[in-house]
C-alpha cells in the first residue's frame, strides 16, 4: 500500500523496554498510529521503517523489513495501530569498534510523538491458516517472537472481536532466549498459557540458563530434538503448520533432527519438507 518513495507518516505513540533489569542487550516494544492513512495488515507481515538521514555516500536510508508483532486490530484493538519489537543491533567491527545498527538504534530511540516513514506491508510467508482446528508449531528466538505475538493475540486475547475465528486447535511455542530477564512479553505469554492449558503449550529453552541432557547449552534447536517424537508425529497430520521465525542458525540442527525423526520410520525428511511447503504448512522467515 505505501512505497518508498512515498510512506505512511505514521506516529510513535508507545516505546518501552521488553527486556528486564539483568538482561542482555535492549528490545523495545513500539506502536504506531496508523489513523489518517490506509495502511491494513495481516499476522505475520512485516512493514518497512525508513530512517532519517543518509549512509555514507550521501543516499537516503534504505528501508529495513521488521516482522510485525500485532493482530491486524493493532494493541488498541481499534484497528488503528501496528506494533514492532525491535532489538537494537550492536557490533564490533575488525577495528574493534562498537558499531550500532542505524534503523534499529533510530527506532530504540524514538520519542512518542514522533513522525515514522513506514512502507508496506509486504509478505505472505508467514500467515496464519483459516482453520480453526489446525496445530501451530512456532520456533522462535528473540525477536523472532513478534509473529507469533501477533498470532497468539488473535487465537487467545481476541476472542470476542473475531466471531469469524475461533482457535480450537493447538498452540506450542518454542521460545530460545539467553536468559530469563530476555523472556520477551514473558507475562502475556504465561497469562495465556495458564488461561488456555488445552490450546496453548509454552516451552522455554534459555541459553545460559538451562542445560541439556548432555551438559550442552539449551536452544530452540535442543527442544526439538528433546520434543522429536511428539512433534514429529503432529508435522504428519495435515493439517499441522510449522513457522520458524528468528536466527538463520536454528535452521540445518531441526532439518538433522526431522530427518532423522523421518529416517527412523522409513521415511524421508526432504520430500516431506517439499510436500510441506507445497501445501503451505512449513513457514521459515529467518536471518
Amino acid at each position: 500500500m505505501y512505497r518508498p518513495k512515498n510512506p505512511f507518516m505514521g506516529k510513535c505513540i508507545e516505546n518501552y523496554e521488553l527486556v528486564a533489569e539483568g538482561g542482555s542487550g535492549t528490545v523495545r516494544h513500539l506502536t504506531f498510529d496508523l489513523s489518517g492513512g490506509d495502511l491494513h495488515y495481516l499476522e505475520g507481515q512485516s512493514i518497512g521503517i525508513i530512517p532519517p538521514g543518509e549512509d555514507d555516500r550521501g543516499k537516503p536510508h534504505k528501508l529495513r523489513l521488521y516482522s510485525i508483532a500485532s493482530t491486524r486490530h493493532g494493541d488498541k484493538l481499534d484497528d488503528k495501530t501496528v506494533s514492532l519489537c525491535v532489538r537494537q543491533l550492536e557490533y564490533q567491527n575488525e577495528e574493534g569498534e562498537t558499531i550500532q545498527g542505524v534503523c534499529s538504534t533510530y527506532l530504540c530511540n524514538l520519542d512518542e510523538g514522533a513522525d515514522v516513514a513506514i512502507t508496506g506491508p509486504v509478505g505472505k510467508e508467514m500467515l496464519l491458516p483459516d482453520d480453526e482446528d489446525a496445530t501451530i508449531v512456532m520456533l522462535a528466538t528473540g525477536t523472532g517472537i513478534a509473529p507469533f505475538r501477533a498470532f497468539l493475540w488473535r487465537m487467545f486475547k481476541e476472542r470476542e472481536l473475531n466471531p469469524d475465528y475461533q482457535f480450537k486447535g493447538l498452540a506450542w511455542l518454542v521460545f530460545g532466549i539467553p536468559y530469563t530477564q530476555n523472556i520477551l512479553y514473558k507475562e502475556e505469554l504465561e497469562k495465556m498459557a495458564q488461561e488456555y492449558p488445552d490450546n496453548f503449550r509454552l516451552t522455554y529453552a534459555i541459553s545460559r540458563e538451562q542445560k541439556t541432557e548432555d551438559g550442552g547449552k539449551m536452544y530452540v534447536q535442543s527442544r526439538v530434538s528433546e520434543y522429536a517424537d511428539e512433534l514429529f508425529e503432529l508435522i504428519q497430520k495435515p493439517n499441522t503448520h510449522v513457522y520458524m521465525c528468528g536466527l538463520k542458525g536454528m535452521e540445518p540442527p531441526i532439518s538433522e533432527t526431522f530427518t532423522a525423526e523421518a529416517e527412523k520410520r522409513g521415511m524421508n525428511w526432504d520430500e516431506m519438507r517439499k510436500q510441506m511447503k507445497k501445501e503451505d504448512r512449513w513457514h521459515v522467515e529467518v536471518y
